[in-house]
């Protein structure tokens, strides 16, 4: 387009013009030449050849600057013409800056568009992305390997699922053999379930075939050759690949056989991208659960979506030994300070807290009370359908009467399966692994701490194309609930918009210095290229709502093709505190 503009230019009046002009200088050259044969005095010969000159140089000059001007039009043409769509990607990343400046300020009344609470309206611009790089070495087989990696995980289900990614990845780091992980079985929930009984170790094993050696067992024949049993160690919290290659592989090489034990949050969150999207793949496409509990799961989905078609997970985090944890105080009296009290001796170094510091700082979860009020505020209304994904709550139905007042339409997974629930019932582990599913295929999911569900989910849902995933700001929030009868009730919401602003699930809420990655798995997250987002505004793709089923990347090789650009969202973040009572949080 830009090319014949400059051509049509050539036709212009403007351009006859400059002709026309170039024509005269011609004849008027030849005139004066006649003048200088007729002319009989040196001063008339003198005046014409200045005033020729003038002519010549004035002339010259609208030709040189008519030439100038065609020549940068030309140009700018082919530049319009190769690189037009520049022009309109950088219309969209603008345009879309300036929406997600004003997204939240549209709240209700003076006319503003309200928050869309079920989904993000930038989420269909990203997708999870965990595909092998092209210099990705290939895996080392058994016989090859430099010994067998014995792991012990250490905590509840989540907290044993950071465990088994990461050790998969510290098995990558050493070209070890991974033996199958072995579950934790002493901790506060006494599940005694093996890997088995809650993953298809079959499918994890063949899933990473291509990235670690797994095998079942330390084969017989290496056994009996040992001098000694496997070696057993604990390493530091958080600790780096050069610490694995400088301390654990000497050892491994010389012995065979390393058992690393109370395997959580045993390797640092920031590693090259290689490693971070191998943790991608390990931890939401290898660990697939049993038959029978994800059966029971999708049976539980399905059950809330013939009520209703959209509906909210809740996970309420508020079990007595999540409290105690906390040093936090919810006006129970002397009888709820000695219960918490008895509780925390399981932690002989937990420190005395100050219970209205710790709320002031946000460290408190909140009520089922509050978090309901929380979610009417942002405006999910009346009827909107709830799946409550918790273990006991202290305090019980008397805790959870305020909930269900304000959101009647109140389930759980004892409600939904009665009978089908029986055999899972004895154990901790299986029951979280039913709400791990119902809170991920739900369409918005709300925690109410940063334990290791909410942070595992969160960065799940992330990866499969940024569902709402809610986080209560409780440090804002806990100020503004103990001032609520001090002010009307849209005063109240549009002060808990407020302070919700970051805290949606947002693709731009994931900054530097907030969080770790099985929260914000940044690595592993992309933008989808431009004529995929235009094919999706044409309704060509599916529209949100759908995610799950648009962002399940089975075949990353065929995603990788399509991908445009990654998505870096924020490195140097700030990791979990490194204490050994974290397991708490283990849910």
């Amino acid at each position: 387009m830009g090319v014949a503009k400059a051509w049509r230019f050539s036709l212009t009046p403007a351009a006859a013009k400059l002709a026309l002009l170039h024509n005269g200088y011609n004849n008027g050259e030849k005139k004066q030449v006649l003048s200088l044969k007729s002319s009989a005095t040196a001063t008339t010969i003198t005046k014409t050849t200045s005033s020729l000159s003038q002519r010549k140089q004035t002339v010259s000059w609208s030709w040189s600057w008519s030439l100038v001007c065609g020549l940068m039009l030309f140009g700018l043409g082919l530049i319009s013409l190769f690189t037009g769509h520049v022009a309109s990607d950088l219309e969209w990343y603008s345009q879309r800056l300036v929406k997600n400046t004003l997204y939240y300020s549209q709240l209700n009344g003076n006319g503003r568009e309200a928050i869309d609470v079920w989904k993000s309206k930038y989420s269909k611009f990203y997708y999870g992305c965990s595909q092998r790089g092209p210099r990705y070495a290939p895996v080392v087989k058994e016989r090859a390997s430099n010994g067998y990696l014995l792991i012990a995980t250490s905590g509840g289900l989540n907290q044993q699922r950071t465990g088994i990614t990461d050790a998969v990845v510290v098995a990558r780091i050493l070209n070890a053999t991974l033996v199958v992980p072995e579950l934790d079985h002493h901790s506060y929930w006494k599940d005694d379930s093996d890997f088995i009984h809650i993953f298809d170790v079959d499918w994890f094993m063949s899933y990473l075939a291509k990235d670690v050696t797994i095998v079942r067992r330390v084969p017989e024949k290496v056994m009996r050759n040992m001098d000694k049993p496997p070696y057993t160690m604990r390493v530091p919290r958080k600790s780096e690949p050069e610490y694995y290659i400088e301390q654990v592989l000497p050892i491994l090489l010389r012995r065979r056989v390393v058992q690393l034990t109370k395997f959580d949050y045993r390797l640092s969150s920031n590693l090259d991208d290689e490693l971070q999207k191998l943790r991608c793949r390990v931890n939401y496409h290898a660990l697939k659960f049993t038959k029978s509990i994800h059966e029971l799961g999708q049976k539980l989905v399905m059950r809330m979506r013939r009520m209703e078609k959209r509906f909210i997970a809740v996970h309420l985090r508020f079990e007595p030994d999540m409290l105690a944890f906390s040093g936090c105080y919810y006006g129970g009296g002397d009888k709820e300070r000695y219960e918490f009290a008895e509780i925390r001796k399981r932690w002989a170094t937990l420190p005395d807290l100050n219970a209205e510091e710790e709320r002031k700082r946000g460290k408190c979860p909140l009520t089922p009370h509050e978090v309901g009020l929380m979610l009417r505020a942002l405006g999910f209304a009346n009827e909107t359908y709830l799946y409550v994904a918790s273990g006991e709550i202290y305090g019980g139905d008397e805790t959870l009467r305020p909930l269900r007042e304000l959101f009647p339409n109140f389930y759980t997974k004892e409600m939904l399966a009665n009978e089908e629930l029986k055999p899972f019932l004895p154990f901790s582990s299986r029951l979280a692994a039913i709400d791990y599913i119902v809170s991920d295929e739900s369409d918005v999911f709300v925690t109410n701490n940063n334990g290791n569900m909410a942070k595992i989910l969160a960065g799940r849902r992330r990866y499969m194309g940024h569902k709402r995933t809610i986080r209560p700001n409780a440090k804002r929030l806990s100020a503004l609930f103990m001032a609520r009868d001090q002010m009307d009730w849209d005063t109240f919401a549009k002060k808990v918009k407020s302070c919700q602003k970051g805290f949606m699930g947002d693709p731009d809420e994931m900054k530097p210095g907030r969080g770790e990655f099985h929260e914000f798995p940044e690595t592993c997250v992309c933008e989808k290229p431009f004529k995929d987002i235009a094919k999706s505004n044409d309704g060509n793709l599916l529209t949100a709502g759908k995610t799950k089923s648009t962002y399940s990347v089975e075949n990353p090789g065929e995603k990788a093709r399509h991908m445009s650009m990654k998505r870096k969202i924020g490195k140097d973040r700030i990791s979990v505190g490194d204490k050994e009572d974290d397991e708490i949080f283990a849910d």
